[in-house]
């Protein structure tokens, strides 16, 4: 996130040293987008590219028998029962460097729910958004799901809440393991502003609400094609160009912002 010329929305913190970094939501949904729906979709590619990707902080798996859990992990001696566990070697590392008011507060990486099937992950970060922005953690939007899990989605004050960055899934597969590999998107986090997703207006209209400007938006987008020439993707390509717009707008708005308001 350096170098921006946006102001920063979120930090991540990383605790767990091995745990790979967030990266940028991929248009391509991490390639598992069909080649059409990604060149000329823009909607789909959109909301793939949406937020940024956490991975796990090692390479694990998870079996559910339908009443307990058990994991392991790429080069344990076995699996273990499932309660509440630390990142291998985590605990005694984080007493060590941490500030002795917090040494025995070292965050668990998996946590068994009292849910049936219910696990906690936790993806090795600490995360702060900016006054009035929230975190959406979610499963990875548009890449197909693991038939061995499904994902809660939910929203984190982050503003305010400064915790392990974390999500949670429920094992729909018994008596086989679930696997977890660093280089698999495990959640996908998505920044919001808050006003938008705690009490947001709507109105509900009618059809003799809509009006000239409604009519012709609505024959322009619904109208077939009739111009055997025009390039597929135009929706895309328009929405992109709209956006690049906006993007030279909002560098101009800073480059001139310093003069707007005179001298004192």
């Amino acid at each position: 996130m350096d170098g921006q010329d946006e102001p920063v929305v979120c930090r991540f913190y990383r605790l767990i040293n091995a745990a790979p970094s967030p990266r940028r939501a991929d248009r391509s949904a991490d390639g598992m987008l069909p080649v059409r729906g990604y060149r000329y979709c823009e909607a789909l590619a959109s909301a793939s590219a949406f937020g940024w990707y956490l991975y796990p902080p090692l390479n694990f798996s998870l079996v559910w028998d339908g009443v307990e859990i058990a994991w392991t992990y790429e080069g344990a001696d076995g699996w273990y029962p499932l309660r509440g566990a630390q990142y291998p070697g985590f605990r005694q590392w984080f007493e060590e460097v941490a500030p002795e008011a917090v040494k025995t507060l070292a965050p668990p990486f998996l946590v068994a729910a009292r849910e049936p099937g219910v696990v906690q992950i936790w993806s090795g970060y600490l995360a702060r958004t900016a006054p009035g922005w929230a975190l959406l953690c979610r499963g990875p939007a548009n890449i197909p799901r693991n038939q061995g899990y499904e994902y809660f989605e939910g929203i984190i004050d982050s503003d305010t809440w400064f915790g392990p960055l974390f999500g949670n899934i429920r094992l729909t597969r018994t008596n086989s393991p679930v696997e977890f590999h660093l280089r698999y998107p495990l959640f996908q986090v998505q920044p919001l502003l808050r006003q938008y997703y705690r009490e947001p207006s709507f109105d509900v209209l009618g059809f003799d609400d809509l009006g000239s400007a409604e009519w012709q938006s609505f024959a322009a987008t619904i109208e077939p094609n009739t111009d055997q020439m025009r390039s597929l993707g135009h929706y895309a390509v328009d929405t992109r160009r709209r956006a690049r717009r906006g993007s030279s707008s909002a560098r101009a708005d800073n480059d001139t912002g310093d003069d707007e308001g005179g001298t004192e």
